[in-house]
């Protein structure tokens, strides 16, 4: 029964693939590629601290979650750039990321990214947060924005 179960599986996988014409694999192909775009532009905006890009990746009907440890959750594109607003005036820090994996549909895909804040001096010590955060991408007419963010710490200088 599972050898059945087995080869049932394969031929459905095989028929699905085979269905896939060359210009779906190119568009599916572009369309990652406009994603990891939107993506990196968002995450060089924070690096950098440029609030006007940054809302540029932002979805334009202002559906937005802004998820953090200990906070509550932050509900709009306003609330998310007051938040960085205030944050980007804070002098000195730094903010590096890796992309680590993506998973990207017709219209809807997720970016897990590694990202490690420090600053040099945070209560007469230095400082780092290493995070692990999921970002949600939405693509609204053809274009992809930044939805939903949800950062949880993986290990902090403070701990």
């Amino acid at each position: 029964m599972k050898n059945i179960t087995l080869l049932l599986l394969t031929l459905i996988s095989l028929t699905c693939f085979a269905n896939k014409t060359d210009q779906d694999i190119l568009d599916d192909i572009s369309n990652e590629k406009s994603f990891i775009t939107t993506m990196k532009k968002h995450l060089d905006a924070v690096t950098n601290r440029d609030l006007i890009t940054l809302r540029s990746t932002l979805s334009p009907n202002g559906e937005m979650q802004l998820i953090l440890p200990q906070t509550e959750i932050m509900k709009s594109v306003d609330a998310f750039m007051d938040y960085h607003k205030e944050w980007f005036a804070t002098p000195d820090w730094t903010f590096e990321t890796k992309i680590v994996s993506t998973h990207v549909k017709s219209d809807l895909g997720m970016a897990i990214v590694e990202i490690v804040y420090r600053e040099p001096m945070r209560d007469g010590k230095p400082y780092f947060n290493r995070m692990t955060v999921s970002y949600v991408l939405e693509k609204i007419s053809g274009k992809w924005y930044v939805i939903k963010d949800h950062a949880s710490s993986v290990q902090k200088s403070t701990d």
